[in-house]
């Protein structure tokens, strides 16, 4: 098979393909015959022949993947016009001390955030796939150690935590925060009811304390966060 037609069949399984694609599974196209190596290569190939256009092929966390350019969501949305759903500060918070501190117990997540952490904000972040218990802590009541999964990797369209915006400078806070719910929002259309926030309790705040990116008083609230902070 020459690359032209090995690239073919490596774009048309990436395509039709409903999960990101490993290397090893495209292997399986081949019979073998490809090398990792090889495979690879045709990838990189295969992105530079998708340069300009609206859809882009990414290594994600879980493999391969094509989906389409960020400026492109504009004119998506249009054809699906219900609003996404929409996280709390307190949920974002919560979630990127996760991201940025891990593993971390809940009683961590407090300290930093400084109030008492809704324990239906967890659930909802396990329910997501976006963060799981990887261990415990060996000391009073053993808490469990919180780190992040390769789902929330891949919902963010990234291959690795070393992406996420640096939160060295208070633009990097926000554009932290904004980046988790953008591409949080971005994958959440597969299902809407798992991604509701569950309702807040008096440690957390009300309804109206939904984070928007443009809020230049979001970062006053996130500094606590900054690693070795």
């Amino acid at each position: 098979m020459n690359t032209t037609d090995a690239k073919r069949v490596l774009e048309t399984a990436l395509i039709c393909a409903q999960q990101p694609l490993p290397v090893r599974d495209m292997g399986v196209l081949f019979n073998g015959a490809v090398s990792a190596d090889t495979l690879k290569l045709l990838l990189e190939e295969l992105q530079d022949d998708w340069t300009g256009r609206g859809v882009e092929l990414v290594h994600v966390a879980s493999g391969w993947r094509f989906q389409s350019r960020p400026q492109m969501r504009e004119f998506l949305d249009r054809l699906h016009p219900e609003k996404p759903p929409r996280y709390t500060r307190a949920t974002l918070e919560t979630l990127a001390i996760i991201a940025y501190r891990q593993p971390v117990t809940r009683g961590d997540m407090e300290d930093i955030r400084g109030v008492t952490i809704n324990s239906l904000i967890l659930k909802q972040l396990e329910d997501r796939g976006w963060v799981e218990v990887i261990g415990h802590r060996e000391t009073v009541g053993r808490p469990g150690l919180y780190a992040t999964t390769r789902q929330f990797l891949d919902d963010l369209g990234i291959e690795s935590l070393d992406q996420l915006p640096a939160m060295d400078t208070t633009a990097g806070q926000a554009a932290m925060l904004g980046q988790i719910e953008f591409g949080l929002n971005a994958s959440a259309d597969t299902d809407v009811r798992a991604a509701q926030d569950p309702a807040p309790q008096s440690a957390d705040s009300p309804e109206d304390d939904v984070f928007a990116p443009a809020n230049p008083n979001l970062a006053d609230s996130t500094a606590a966060i900054l690693p070795n902070a």
